[in-house]
């Protein structure tokens, strides 16, 4: 029973996979090759730096950029440490795997050898997750959850992850977020400001980078 049901999850994680995959054009290959990547996004966390001290007192916004550091690094870690060398799934791209034959490779980009979970899932799902709980300001809470969304979105486009293990890397995320948030309410006594001064920075940074990445892939 319990079998079955695995096989039958995993046909559909690959199905799911080879739908997004399968969906080609030129500037969805450079605009999701380019939301991947890691360097591009440091404007956005430097906006996000900027407005955490702006907003807190600054021994409260150590705290809060110490426990962002925790949230990332527990979900980096258990992720890519403790749980990828157990379940040693290999990623789709992977030449290992059969599926790869009818994987799309953008790049000549594979990833490393095992994807599940996805630590990019994690690591962004880990940072939205913390600053939901932070601001509790809802276009700011909208733009890094989608912005989450969209960075899973690319690595299964890319083809170097299921979405199952993208589910499962935000999960990784929600938890190590959720944890480190309750710990640095409770060690800085943190409280919400209210109104979140100069917020549409980010939003501004980050839609400013977005609309470059997009440009960039229709040239």
């Amino acid at each position: 029973m319990m079998t079955d049901l695995l096989s039958h999850l995993i046909e559909m994680d690959e199905a799911l996979l080879l739908a997004i995959n399968g969906w080609r054009a030129a500037w969805a290959d450079a605009f999701m090759y380019a939301f991947s990547g890691k360097w591009i996004w440091v404007p956005l966390y430097v906006s996000l730096v900027y407005v955490i001290f702006r907003n807190l007192p600054w021994r409260t916004a150590l705290g809060c950029a110490v426990a962002i550091a925790l949230t990332i690094t527990f979900a980096d870690q258990v992720g890519a440490s403790l749980i990828r060398p157990e379940v040693c799934r290999l990623r789709p791209a992977n030449p290992e795997n059969p599926l790869s034959e009818m994987i799309h490779i953008v790049n000549g980009y594979r990833g490393g050898r095992y994807g599940f979970p996805s630590c990019h899932a994690a690591n962004t799902f880990g940072l939205a997750f913390f600053l939901v709980y932070l601001f509790r300001q809802r276009m700011l809470s909208v733009f890094i959850l989608l912005w989450a969304l969209v960075t899973c979105y690319s690595r299964a486009y890319l083809g170097v992850h299921y979405p199952g293990d993208l589910l499962a890397g935000a999960l990784l995320g929600f938890i190590g977020a959720s944890l480190f948030y309750g710990l640095f309410r409770k060690v800085c006594r943190y409280r919400r400001p209210d109104p979140l001064v100069q917020g549409w920075i980010p939003l501004a940074v980050g839609g400013l980078t977005v609309v470059g990445m997009l440009v960039y892939s229709f040239c």
